[in-house]
């Protein structure tokens, strides 16, 4: 499988890149962390087309695959953008509005918990709730739920409410639209996480280069060239098999898609966890200071491990499927 990337597809890429070096820089990061994300931001993400890249064009979206979604939300990972960005995108096949911007459409995966207590991310700034169960996707609006706002969310980017009963909403798809946005959404997730192995593959790395003890940098010590190459080595096999699940989704449903995806979601998800932990441990004693930007990554990722029913039960799903083929 050639995943070289057509000129079409670098220039997505570094289009998106070049917004978020502009729109979502570190010092930026900071700034929104004090006052949120506004609409405005949404406006400029929908306008690069972010929101409804995979939309048919008759649905006001750019028409393209999954392949180019990975990459865009690759991209999205590394700067730990905010907002409710996936589900909003899931949702812009089934919304124009989510499509244009419009409409902020955060989301819930209820399968095999749809009782509750619910944690809503980004409940105040949303419009609608997509919530995914075993029986179907339905569309609920916001103004009809009662959530009590997480004072100090994990993750400070991800605003989180308590919501203890989901009105049923409006049922806009059946189990087999819930088990293809559950197969994207775990897909897009897994670049999420690709692009953050990068992006702390690099602080790491160019920290390394920076920092001197016994009068030389520190990335000159085995140890530490170690660490560095195991993060490489980490995020260049989390890249192949989540570009994989990518272009394997834009082809026909098969046993292979299935299998890639689960197996993307758990090699990202390592590589990300493990990456944004080695990044902090190159920082030494400043990696774990709130001034270093190691921990938005590190907390990012606790927060993104729980998506689609969680990394355990997923491994669980290829350990199954393993047996059944032996």
């Amino acid at each position: 499988m050639d995943f070289s990337l057509s000129e079409d597809q670098e220039a997505l890429r570094d289009g998106v890149r070049s917004f978020c070096d502009a729109r979502l820089s570190i010092a930026e990061l900071r700034e929104l962390e004090q006052r949120g994300v506004d609409r405005t931001f949404w406006g400029e993400l929908a306008e690069m087309g972010v929101l409804g890249l995979r939309a048919s064009e008759e649905n006001g979206g750019v028409g393209l695959g999954m392949a180019e979604a990975v990459l865009v939300f690759e991209e999205l990972g590394r700067c730990v953008a905010p907002g409710p960005i996936l589900w909003s995108h899931l949702a812009a096949g089934l919304l124009p509005e989510a499509a244009s911007g419009e409409m902020i459409v955060t989301g819930l995966d209820l399968r095999g918990d749809p009782a509750g207590p619910h944690m809503v991310e980004w409940l105040e700034l949303s419009d609608r709730i997509l919530t995914i169960s075993d029986d179907g996707v339905r569309l609920i609006t916001c103004e009809e739920v009662q959530g009590e706002s997480i004072e100090s969310p994990l993750d400070p980017f991800s605003p989180i409410s308590r919501v203890d009963r989901l009105p049923q909403g409006e049922l806009v798809g059946d189990a087999d639209l819930a088990s293809r946005l559950v197969r994207e959404g775990t897909t897009l997730v897994s670049a999420l996480m690709l692009g953050i192995a990068e992006a702390t593959q690099e602080l790491a790395t160019a920290y390394a280069g920076e920092r001197e003890q016994f009068g030389r940098a520190v990335g000159g010590f085995q140890a530490v060239k170690h660490i560095l190459a195991d993060s490489f080595v980490r995020q260049e096999l989390a890249r192949a098999v989540t570009y994989a699940a990518g272009v394997l989704l834009d082809g026909p449903n098969d046993g292979e898609v299935e299998r890639t995806v689960v197996a993307a979601s758990l090699i990202a998800e390592e590589a990300a966890m493990k990456n944004a932990r080695a990044c902090i441990q190159v920082h030494g004693g400043m990696g774990f200071t709130w001034e270093n930007a190691s921990h938005y990554y590190l907390k990012r990722t606790w927060v993104l491990e729980n998506a689609f029913r969680g990394g355990t039960n997923r491994a669980e799903d290829l350990a199954r499927w393993l047996a059944e083929a032996a």
